[in-house]
């Protein structure tokens, strides 16, 4: 085994009837920008067998490279990108041409779905990556994302039956009882109830609030005592037609006693619930209508205690440097201007 055990260590798995030792990276949560892009080129580097990835946006030069190496190395490589964002600019077009050059198997993500903002990675068929980032420069230097990495076989399947039903541009229905939230499937129903399920705490890092239902579960949730902490993003990377509900919802949750807080440290793109300091739920689906009903999207819900431990910490730190925040009328867009980044044309929450 490798000499630094807090870096490295074994998951053994059974492969043709013998165990095989597959080292993965530690953490098994990956937090950005703390983490940088380091982890996610280590565990695509680790693929030996197949390696299976869906993206949204994909750009970041040592990843891409990465993917390659293993190509070369003999590995079965597939990627699948998204074509175009939901205005219509398409952001993978390089990457493909890249990727085509050099000979790795790859192709636009199912038609069937408006967008696909799905963040996955597979690899051996032994771990998959569920990540709330792109694979892109600034989500691993400037935005507070999160990956997770699960071996649980039921899950790691599961996500390659989505893949390859996406690959082969095809209707698939998920089983609701992996753990797994899937859009356009059942993510609105789980995140519900991953909500409902509070009794004490509920600790919200989203950027968008586009979906009353989701709204009505908070709100419920203060009603019956659960104290509720929402932290956004502000106006960064809202689309003026999506600042009408997102500023709309905070402003109810406030009035329900919500403590709503903006995120000031870093760039907000993380999607992240964590409840009763025990059950954590992330994945790459905004609180937003598109979100659950029209786009494809992965999360995972996660009881690990020391993955859960650091999510609680990453999130306190994150609320201790951020300022209690009053949304604006949203129809008063004088009232919008936020200077505390600058503008970035290029961070659009999906």
């Amino acid at each position: 085994p490798p000499s630094k055990p807090q870096i490295r260590h074994f998951l053994f798995s059974r492969a043709a009837g013998n165990f095989r030792p597959m080292f993965l990276p530690i953490p098994h949560l990956i937090v950005q920008p703390d983490d940088g892009v380091g982890p996610v080129r280590e565990f695509i580097s680790l693929a030996k067998k197949s390696l299976l990835i869906k993206q949204f946006t994909f750009s970041e030069p040592t990843l891409m490279q990465a993917v390659v190496d293993r190509k070369n190395a003999g590995v079965d490589v597939r990627v699948m990108l998204n074509p175009k964002r939901s205005g219509g600019d398409r952001a993978n077009d390089e990457t493909y041409d890249f990727f085509k050059k050099n000979g790795v198997n790859i192709q636009w993500a199912n038609p069937k779905f408006y967008v696909t903002h799905e963040k996955s990675i597979v690899v051996d068929g032994e771990a998959a990556m569920i990540a709330t980032y792109n694979l892109c420069e600034k989500y691993f230097t400037k935005t507070r994302d999160y990956g997770v990495i699960t071996q649980d076989p039921v899950r790691v399947a599961q996500v390659i039956e989505g893949f390859e039903a996406d690959w082969e541009h095809r209707d698939w229905l998920p089983n609701p009882h992996t753990g797994l939230l899937w859009s356009n499937a059942n993510s609105r129903a789980h995140m519900a109830a991953f909500i409902d399920a509070a009794k004490k705490r509920l600790d919200v890092q989203h950027p968008k609030f586009v979906d009353a239902v989701i709204t009505d579960r908070l709100l419920a949730a203060a009603e019956r005592g659960v104290h509720v902490r929402v932290l956004c993003g502000g106006k960064h990377g809202i689309s003026d037609w999506d600042i009408l509900d997102t500023f709309s919802s905070l402003r109810i949750l406030k009035r329900f006693g919500v403590k709503v807080h903006k995120q000031k440290n870093l760039r907000l793109h993380a999607k992240l619930l964590i409840s009763d300091n025990e059950h954590a739920l992330v994945g790459s689906m905004n609180i937003d209508r598109s979100a659950f009903d029209l786009r494809r999207e992965l999360g995972t819900t996660i009881r690990d205690e020391a993955i859960v431990k650091r999510l609680i910490e990453v999130f306190e730190n994150d609320w201790d440097t951020s300022h209690s925040y009053d949304p604006p009328d949203p129809l008063n867009p004088e009232k919008h201007k936020e200077t505390d980044f600058p503008h970035d044309k290029d961070l659009r929450h999906e």
